[in-house]
């Protein structure tokens, strides 16, 4: 069995029982979306959003379109995971002298982690064209931008909770600045959060057919006795659009450019009409996992570019199917 370690758990989970009957590994909570659409007075849609444990509820940064059709970063905060008050105000950037930070056109899809007492925010920001933006804060109510850790375009950052062999690590899919028909799978480290190379392929789109166009990092990834959960975003072409679906990959614990297990099949693909209907239609995006007692998953994704739904597993139904279905050591 394997064991999540050093994670925090989150003692009131948000949780639902696998469905008798239902034999997939991973099941949508039954009262989808969690957060539905006309947020508040100036978010129209929420999604692809990440957040954490905080105090006694959770606090995390959301993306919100607004009602101008510009998307921004908004704070948000939910005593049981599955209520939320998200801000009305976008996020203000200072430096690192704690001066404003010149606003960016767009900044959007999120991703939260706590690392060495602080959290960060690993973002897709507008600097020239798409790129990973990098902030970082103790409270939640002042944001601090760190130096781009990649020149445009790249996008799906998710910084790995603790420094491994000495060194950050990171995880990218560099894009071009449009909706790109490729997309692989990027590992990059550095010894001060500032400067980033030895830039390693993780892996290709196509290992399957559902991510024949792209593959991408999703949530934080979580560690595990035995490697690195990395759960991933998968994209295929389909006639005449795009189908994004939720997938899963290890890496070796010590040295996470190596993959070790691969799921050929997906985990989660649009099939709800909130995953099939919307704004994009049949999306699927992953990008939270909160993790509870007796390795409880909680996996928070966007649904159809419109809002934000919940999926459950458990660590030990997900490893059990990754290896079931793995297309690395066939």
């Amino acid at each position: 069995m394997a064991k999540v370690i050093n994670t925090k758990i989150v003692k009131n989970l948000p949780w639902e029982d696998r469905p008798e009957g239902y034999f997939l590994p991973v099941w949508r909570y039954s009262k989808n979306p969690v957060i539905d659409r006309n947020v508040n007075r100036t978010i129209e849609r929420t999604f692809n959003s990440g957040f954490v444990p905080f105090g006694d509820g959770f606090v995390g940064v959301f993306r919100g379109d607004t009602y101008t059709g510009i998307y921004k970063l908004f704070v948000g905060r939910s005593k049981d995971g599955l209520h939320f008050d998200i801000d009305e105000t976008p996020i203000k950037f200072v430096d690192k002298n704690g001066n404003p930070v010149e606003e960016t056109r767009y900044s959007y899809d999120p991703r939260v982690v706590e690392l060495e007492g602080s959290y960060y925010i690993i973002f897709a920001d507008n600097y020239n064209e798409v790129t990973i933006g990098i902030a970082k804060t103790d409270d939640f109510k002042t944001f601090t931008k760190l130096e781009y850790p990649f020149i445009p375009n790249c996008r799906n950052g998710a910084l790995f909770p603790r420094k491994i062999n000495g060194k950050y690590m990171i995880l990218s899919r560099p894009s071009d600045n449009a909706a790109s028909m490729f997309g692989n799978m990027f590992i990059s480290e550095s010894s001060d959060l500032e400067y980033w190379g030895h830039h390693r392929l993780i892996t290709r789109n196509g290992w399957a057919n559902w991510n024949g166009v792209k593959c991408g990092g999703g949530p934080v990834p979580i560690e595990t006795d035995e490697g690195w959960l990395v759960i991933t975003h998968g994209v295929l072409y389909n006639v005449n659009n795009v189908v994004y679906s939720m997938g899963a990959i290890v890496l070796d614990k010590d040295d996470p450019s190596k993959v070790i297990h691969k799921c050929e099949n997906f985990l989660l693909t649009p099939q709800a009409i909130y995953e099939t209907t919307g704004h994009t239609p049949n999306v699927v995006f992953p990008t939270n996992v909160l993790v509870g007692e007796n390795g409880k998953l909680a996996i928070y994704y966007g649904a159809a570019d419109c809002c934000t739904c919940l999926a459950f597993t458990t660590l030990d139904i997900l490893m059990d199917y990754i290896k079931e279905h793995d297309c690395v050591n066939k």
